[in-house]
């Protein structure tokens, strides 16, 4: 058997992006330039890179982006009414909250301040709510969270149809695993959801014409644990002495699989692109 195709995320990425310069563009001509505030507590290292890299993506398709750095100890009153002041604001159409946030300070709460029509992380219990009461793929709500969005993009991408297809997500998280279980099931697969406690869990990950690893556990998903031919979507970032590995092994899976992703340069390019995305169509929701 042939080695799988390997799904190029930033190759995807990028198409993406530039059509979503050409939606900018368009706005602009408007007279309304789509803005994303992202609030960043404090000097979390990792996090800095994070917002870094979102704010120089919203600058190469032309989006406002705006900083708001409150110190490592802001008071979680000061925190909200910062977000509050963003909610009111009629240029900026995106609010991002950068996790983790300091420990001192409630993120439930935190997040629950973000208006429902600038949460273009798409996890306000507004938008969650939503997306699980969503029977057809045009009844999800404005924004789906970022990566299991990206996830779903990636697998259109290889020209697989997902409606009537067995697909099994490995792992339960708000972020990830619920989520993008939701948006497989939106689009008619029969879906199963693993985690921690299922038993065999290669017997039911063999099963699955569509497979999402989102757990972190560095090499989870071997390739006896594949379907032959299966689109095998690694969403899992684990920093290893050798550096970043998914939740695939990916040196094995490449062998069975049909489609799959690598580790880095699979999904992780696609969050921040449908992070924009979202913001670019919060833009047209609030100019419409």
């Amino acid at each position: 058997m042939p080695e799988a195709q390997i799904i190029d995320g930033k190759k995807v990425a990028e198409q993406l992006r530039q059509e979503l310069a050409e939606e900018v563009a368009a706005l602009m001509k408007q007279g309304i330039t789509p803005g994303l505030a992202t609030v960043l507590v404090g000097e979390d290292p990792a996090s800095q890179v994070y917002v870094r890299m979102k704010e120089k993506a919203c600058a190469k398709v032309g989006l406002m982006s705006r900083g708001v750095r409150p110190p490592v100890d802001v008071p979680q009153e000061e925190l909200i009414a910062r977000i509050e002041e963003l909610n009111r604001d009629p240029a900026i159409h995106g609010i991002l909250v950068q996790l983790p946030l300091p420990k001192h300070l409630d993120t439930p709460e935190v997040l629950q301040h973000v208006s429902p029509d600038k949460d273009v992380d798409g996890f306000h219990p507004v938008n969650l709510g939503k997306l699980l009461s969503a029977k057809y793929w045009d009844e999800l709500p404005t924004f789906i969270p970022c990566t299991p969005a990206g996830a779903i993009k990636l697998i259109d991408s290889t020209g697989t149809q997902i409606e009537g297809k067995r697909a099994v997500v490995v792992g339960r998280s708000l972020i990830v695993g619920k989520p993008v279980a939701m948006l497989l099931l939106a689009r008619q697969a029969t879906v199963t959801i693993c985690h921690s406690r299922t038993r065999d869990l290669g017997a039911v990950t063999r099963e699955a014409d569509i497979l999402v690893a989102a757990v972190g556990v560095p090499r989870l998903i071997e390739a006896e644990m594949v379907k032959p031919g299966a689109v095998v979507i690694d969403v899992g970032v684990n920093r290893l002495e050798e550096g970043l590995v998914g939740d695939v092994d990916f040196d094995q899976v490449i062998q069975v699989a049909g489609h799959v992703t690598p580790v880095p340069g699979g999904v992780g390019p696609m969050t921040i692109t449908m992070l924009l995305a979202n913001t670019v169509r919060s833009a047209k929701a609030q100019a419409s």
